[in-house]
């Protein structure tokens, strides 16, 4: 079984076999993926640098060098920033200018992101400013890929940005190393840029113009949210149809509104796909045999209905999924240096071309974490569904798992807070030179901690499916049922009377999140 998200047009593995692609990356050249990324992450990939980028990059550096020996005004070269554009800044102020930027620009606060998040921006940078439109020069990139290369990670606070001009504030917290403030990751501790810089025998950047503007304009806490999102989220959707399946068989659910001939006349690729791979999970089962006959005739929207719903969350992963990797080959500062000389002010800046669509993902990740709750609802009714009720014999004394679905319906109900769209805001900024943001970073934010609620809610619901099927015993269900089920076993026992539960709870949910329980499906 694969572990796939199906579009209309192309089908693309995220979880990819590592064997099929090439163990090394050329930034600025080869075109960066999601997988990619991934492979990154896991020290599967290996970044370099060619002599061809490193001339592009040298010939870029040059053409800004001529517009400040020229008399051409040019943003952020040789004027001040954002409202300040009409101030003219000398030649021999252009360095001071940088450095000042990355030093005020500074002024994130709360809790610094996880590392693989800083990883994911310092890669995605590099990428966009190897391609050679930004003026950096070729001693900064040197020093990027050195601390990128040895995992030296810049402590970056998580809120301050507004994801227009791009991620201001992150970015400067993550090159403030450079030139020798701010405070990284580095064996192990956390210790002052400048304590790291004395140990490395590096000497602080003196930036050349434009080199601070470049570093701190772009989309990259945004797209480095996406892409870690959508790894996590991958992961979520086949996570999500295995808990199905697992349900469908232990609350002797129907595969009637799976069959193929349904879903032909409503074509939908999510809700195809979806349907089939609920069929293959339980292909082989038992239990559908054993109830062919019973009176109930159709199941709860939670069981039959999971094709659209479960569709309905792949296709907007797939939309966040095409314009990520979009982003991931852009270059997203300003000025733009083109390779004719000449510079142009745009707005490659602006979050919002990943803003909406990560709007869009989060809500489809809060409504897998929706219908997952009313799976686990349906399993406590006892008789309606065939089951001793609350999943215990002995109930009473015993509270069984009624507490459990308060968790899963209080982890829905902070996911539905957090489905208020951030990318509808605007707050103007800069005396209202960027009168129109994104937000697109507090939408990242976002999708990460409704994720994170959703694989809380899918270990639950994983536990509950593998407590109510051991009821249908002496029945065996399908293979790769019967193989999740002692997966689970390993942390989690059948439970006769109550216990305190917190503990499992964790330990599946920590191998959710890994993939643990969708992997072995493929072996």
């Amino acid at each position: 079984m694969r572990n796939t998200v199906l579009f209309a047009k192309k089908n693309v593995i995220l979880d990819f076999e590592i064997q099929r692609m090439s163990s090394k990356f050329e930034l600025g050249k080869d075109t960066l993926t999601v997988s990619i990324c991934h492979a990154f992450l896991q020290n599967k990939v290996s970044v370099n640098i060619s002599e061809e980028v490193e001339k592009r990059v040298k010939e870029s550096a040059r053409r800004v060098q001529e517009i400040v020996e020229s008399d051409r005004t040019v943003y952020g070269v040789n004027t001040g920033f954002g409202p300040l554009c009409t101030v003219k800044i000398s030649a021999e102020e252009t360095s001071e200018l940088q450095v000042n930027i990355l030093k005020s620009h500074a002024v994130g606060v709360g809790d610094p992101i996880e590392a693989d998040l800083v990883r994911l921006m310092m890669l995605t940078k590099l990428h966009a400013l190897c391609m050679g439109y930004s003026g950096i020069r070729w001693e900064t990139i040197q020093r990027i890929y050195a601390m990128l290369q040895e995992d030296i990670l810049p402590w970056v606070p998580a809120q301050g940005s507004v994801g227009a001009s791009g991620d201001l504030a992150p970015l400067a917290h993550l090159y403030l190393p450079l030139i020798g403030f701010g405070k990284v990751q580095y064996q192990d501790q956390e210790i002052e840029a400048d304590k790291m810089l004395e140990d490395k025998n590096w000497k602080p950047l003196q930036l050349g113009a434009k080199e601070g503007l470049a570093l701190i304009n772009g989309t990259q806490f945004i797209l480095a949210h996406a892409v870690l999102g959508l790894i996590r989220m991958q992961n979520c959707l086949e996570q999500a149809d295995l808990n199905g399946a697992v349900m469908i068989d232990a609350l002797s659910g129907s595969i009637r509104p799976f069959k193929k001939e349904l879903h032909s006349i409503r074509p939908f690729p999510g809700t195809q796909y979806v349907a089939n791979n609920l069929l293959k999970l339980l292909e082989g089962s038992e239990i559908p045999d054993s109830h062919a006959h019973c009176d109930r005739v159709q199941d709860p929207y939670s069981l039959r209905c999971m094709p659209q719903v479960h569709g309905a969350s792949r296709h907007a992963v797939q939309h966040l999924l095409e314009l990520t990797e979009i982003e991931l080959n852009s270059v997203t500062d300003n000025p733009i240096i083109l390779h004719d000389g000449e510079s142009i002010s745009g707005g490659n800046f602006h979050g919002q071309p990943l803003a909406m669509a990560i709007d869009y993902a989060a809500l489809a990740m809060a409504e897998l974490g929706n219908i997952a709750d009313r799976r686990v609802y349906l399993s406590l009714e006892g008789e309606k569904v065939g089951l001793p009720k609350l999943l215990l014999e002995d109930t009473g004394i015993n509270s069984g798992f009624m507490i459990w679905q308060y968790t899963t319906a209080a982890l829905v109900s902070e996911n539905k807070s957090m489905c208020f769209p951030v990318s509808a805001d605007s707050v103007p900024t800069s005396m209202g030179q960027e009168d129109h943001v994104s937000m697109g970073s507090i939408s990242g934010r976002k999708l990460l901690m409704v994720v994170k609620n959703l694989e809380k809610i899918q270990a639950i619901e994983l536990i509950t499916a593998c407590q109510a099927l051991e009821f249908l015993k002496p029945l065996k269900s399908s293979p790769y049922i019967e193989r999740t089920r002692d997966l689970v076993r390993e942390d989690v026992p059948f439970f006769e009377k109550d216990d305190y539960f917190a503990p499992y709870i964790e330990a599946v949910r920590a191998k959710v999140q890994n993939g643990v329980y969708v992997n072995a499906l493929k072996d």
